[in-house]
């Protein structure tokens, strides 16, 4: 019983900590990403509900921080997404924003 209630409190410190970060990342979606991505739409660039079903943290942090070197491993013929200076904690705070459509 013990266990159980650890764990239950466990999963429930972790969700309250990424719903901080989904916070978080969607206001650095509104402020770096909707010009040409979109939450649940294609757009110039693809929804973030298809990059969550599609992609590994790494590779979504990865294409945010140097795309020139992902673009071809994700599919893409070219790249037009620039890149960004972001900290850790942002990649972190997006990457949750960005899952959360999965």
């Amino acid at each position: 019983m013990r266990k159980a209630l650890t764990g239950t409190l466990a999963v429930l410190m972790s969700v309250s900590l990424s719903a901080g970060e989904v916070t978080k990342g969607e206001a650095l979606f509104l402020k770096l990403c909707w010009g040409c991505h979109h939450q649940t739409a294609e757009a110039f660039g693809p929804s973030f509900a298809s990059i969550a079903g599609k992609r590994s943290d790494s590779q979504i942090q990865g294409q945010i921080v140097r795309p020139d070197l992902l673009y071809k491993e994700l599919g893409y013929t070219r790249n037009a997404m620039p890149p960004f200076a972001l900290t850790g904690e942002e990649l972190q705070d997006i990457t949750a924003y960005i899952k959360s459509f999965k």
